[in-house]
């Protein structure tokens, strides 16, 4: 006998998979932020965008300043190039130099009054690192023109005098391009022995330190050359504790030059000195008996 069929098939596994599989989440639909007439974009949107503006007037401010400040430095360089053709101190300087100094002095006068805009308010310390270079070397340079004519060292006073209103000299500046004035000095002073045959120097000035060891001239009543200047110079320098502030870095770099720069100053003269004693005056070379060399 045969077994009748049920009335209700059974379905297969596959049919039973399938009828307990869950339909796959609808995601939400995105929706936008509302937007208005008067007000196109969104407010993040509007945030960013000023955000945006102020980073590209930093920049353009920035790259403003570094260009001027990079020209500077150039200008002060050709200061002290036309500066070293100078051969004795103190004394007033050659025409031909004047004009081409002067000149120079000009361009950068301009070049800082470009900035102006750009270096107020906080800006000045903001863009400090930025334009600091060129200050030093024109700190440099200027000093450098003061000494040559007068041998004195060249006061922050006197320095801000030659920049334009709205332009800060920051005492770091002034000091760090003091530093730099040390080498220009040993240049000027060893050429002079090499041309000259002495130490440039002689001139009669009166001591005037201020304010707790500031140094504002160099020299006394007695008549002194310029390595006298150089080592009071850096005995100044080596006295100022810079240990824990804002130009330690910066000026324990320039002492170590400073002082490789005195020594070949001291060096050059202790050979000059030390040939000159050497032969006695009036000795004459035996190959050529007309001419006359003296001692130092």
């Amino acid at each position: 006998m045969k077994r009748r069929a049920s009335s209700s098939p059974r379905e297969s596994p596959r049919n039973n998979s399938m009828s307990t599989t869950r339909p796959a989440p609808q995601m939400p639909p995105r929706t936008s932020l509302p937007m208005t007439a008067s007000d196109p974009t969104s407010a993040i949107t509007s945030m960013f965008s000023t955000f945006r503006a102020e980073l590209d007037e930093h920049h353009d401010r920035r790259e403003r300043v570094i260009k001027a400040s990079r020209d500077i430095t150039a200008l002060s360089k050709k200061m002290i190039f036309s500066l070293q053709r100078a051969r004795d101190v103190p004394a007033p300087l050659p025409s031909s130099i004047v004009g081409d100094i002067s000149t120079r002095l000009a361009n950068i006068t301009e070049l800082f009054s470009s900035v102006i805009p750009d270096l107020q308010g906080p800006n000045v310390w903001r863009y400090q690192r930025q334009v600091s270079p060129g200050v030093q070397e024109f700190v440099e340079a200027v000093s450098f023109q003061h000494y040559l004519t007068t041998q004195r060292l060249i006061t922050l006073e006197e320095t801000q005098s030659l920049m334009p209103e709205g332009v800060v000299l920051m005492e770091d500046d002034y000091v760090l391009g003091l530093f730099d004035l040390v080498g220009e000095l040993m240049r000027f002073t060893i050429t002079g022995i090499a041309t000259g045959g002495k130490l440039p120097g002689g001139g009669s000035r009166s001591d005037e330190v201020q304010n707790g060891g500031e140094i504002e001239a160099l020299g006394g009543p007695q008549k002194r050359d310029v390595i006298q200047d150089l080592r009071e110079l850096r005995m100044r320098f080596e006295g100022m504790d810079m240990r824990g502030g804002p130009l330690g870095r910066d000026v324990e770099k320039k002492m170590e030059v400073m002082r490789t720069c005195v020594e070949k100053v001291e060096n050059a003269a202790y050979g000059m000195i030390i040939r000159g004693r050497e032969r006695p005056k009036g000795w004459v070379p035996e190959d050529r008996p007309y001419e006359v060399v003296e001692s130092y």
